[in-house]
């Protein structure tokens, strides 16, 4: 059965919690709330996509191509799309935002994949989700929703995602491809 995203799910690593609100051609939006002392566990970057962080409750930390930023209850933080980003929660109170990415793209099935690994406890000691696995993923799902780690050159990383792509396809991880998404 396929990972249903209007669902909660958490990284019990990295303390945030991902909820879909809506999908449509124009956005991906959810509620994604990051626990005190909770982090997004690699700097990225949306290669075809802004992310908007409208912040709700508590404050944002974030860096941008090296720039700290803050955000508070009210503020819109947008990270332009090509942006090098990271954030965190540094406060003693839960971070909620609305996020969307723009455009939608086909962000909700990247986001089923990614759900999946995290459901099935397929990450590291810091968060990270299993990165042959999740390459495979997006090479199966030719998905053009990408998230890199920015320390990652592009052709790089399509580079990775394609050797992942066979090794993944040789190991049978199509099952999980039909389990996340179907």
């Amino acid at each position: 059965m396929a990972i249903d995203l209007y669902q909660p799910f958490t990284n019990p690593i990295t303390r945030e919690t991902f909820r879909c609100i809506s999908f449509t051609e124009e956005a991906y939006t959810m509620e994604w709330t990051v626990h005190p002392g909770g982090y997004v566990p690699f700097e990225h970057v949306h290669m075809k996509q802004d992310e908007i962080f409208h912040i709700q409750r508590g404050g944002m930390r974030a860096r941008m191509q090296d720039t700290e930023v803050f955000g508070k209850v009210g503020e819109t933080v947008k990270v332009p799309c090509g942006t090098r980003h990271i954030a965190f929660n540094d406060r003693a109170e839960p971070l909620v935002c609305v996020v969307e990415y723009r455009p939608g793209l086909d962000h909700y099935q990247s986001m089923q994949c990614f759900a999946g690994l995290t459901l099935d406890g397929s990450f590291d000691k810091k968060g990270l989700v299993d990165i042959p696995r999740i390459m495979y993923l997006l090479k199966r799902g030719k998905f053009s929703s990408l998230t890199r780690p920015s320390f990652a050159p592009e052709w790089l990383f399509h580079l990775g995602m394609s050797m992942f792509y066979w090794y993944g396809y040789l190991s049978g991880w199509e099952a999980l491809y039909k389990k996340y998404t179907n």
